[in-house]
């Protein structure tokens, strides 16, 4: 009985040292939510073109051998312009059957499918670092092979400058905002309780251009305009007297 006695108060004081405590503090005052976006426009730096060579043939290997012919001219041509290596990326490499549908019986059914070749496709995602000499690219593009253009696609290469602006402007328009709310409700000011984010490089979607294109004597006119960097913040004010 007297070794019990002496366990218990070590086992309380080992129990007690293990303890842990949790506090969990809530905000008591009225909370507003705010959801705010802001852009910031600027013109692009860079541009961004899908271009390639589609060739077709009667076998799967004359196919490949006269696109690799062409589009082996076409990288030369973009490298002769002053586009980088790294700048220079295959996108897309494809070599399919073809066959003709069109074909139907003397009763007007569909006839059955005739094959006619194959077709290779190889596709390159192009760089281009000065936006005034796009519309000459394109054209020289063609003029090396290319039967396959897209874009181009404008944007900044660092848009973090534009970014900085677009969240400050988002942040004093939800400041501006809270005290306001602050005001209508009675309370004497807005303290910032939490923020989240959201941003977007910005950019133009890449629009289609004729897949056969023909060169003509003065360059291809191209017209940049502006690309925007936006912010969206989600903010949280604790509205105070």
């Amino acid at each position: 009985m007297k070794i019990a006695a002496l366990m218990l108060p070590a086992l309380l004081l080992s129990t007690s040292a293990f303890a842990q405590t949790q506090v969990n503090i809530t905000e008591t005052a009225p909370v507003v939510t705010l959801n705010v976006s802001e852009a910031v426009e600027a013109s692009p730096d860079i541009a961004m073109v899908g271009t390639g060579v589609e060739t077709r043939a009667p076998t799967a290997k004359q196919a490949m051998a006269d696109n690799a012919a062409q589009m082996t001219n076409l990288i030369a041509a973009l490298s002769k312009a002053g586009i980088a290596k790294k700048d220079i990326q295959t996108s897309g490499l494809r070599l399919s059957a073809q066959y003709d549908y069109s074909a139907r019986n003397p009763d007007g059914s569909q006839a059955p499918a005739k094959f006619v070749g194959y077709e290779a496709a190889n596709q390159l995602s192009v760089t281009l670092r000065d936006v005034a000499k796009v519309g000459d690219l394109l054209d020289r593009m063609v003029a090396a092979g290319a039967n396959s253009i897209s874009g181009p696609t404008f944007s900044i290469a660092d848009p973090k400058p534009l970014l900085v602006q677009a969240r400050g402007a988002a942040l004093k328009s939800a400041k501006t905002q809270a005290d306001f709310y602050a005001q209508q409700a009675g309370f004497r000011t807005a303290r910032l309780v939490s923020i989240s984010e959201s941003n977007s490089g910005g950019g133009q979607p890449m629009p289609m251009m004729d897949r056969m294109m023909v060169a003509k004597a003065a360059p291809t006119p191209i017209e940049p305009g502006q690309v925007s960097a936006s912010v969206s913040l989600t903010v949280q004010y604790a509205l105070e007297r």
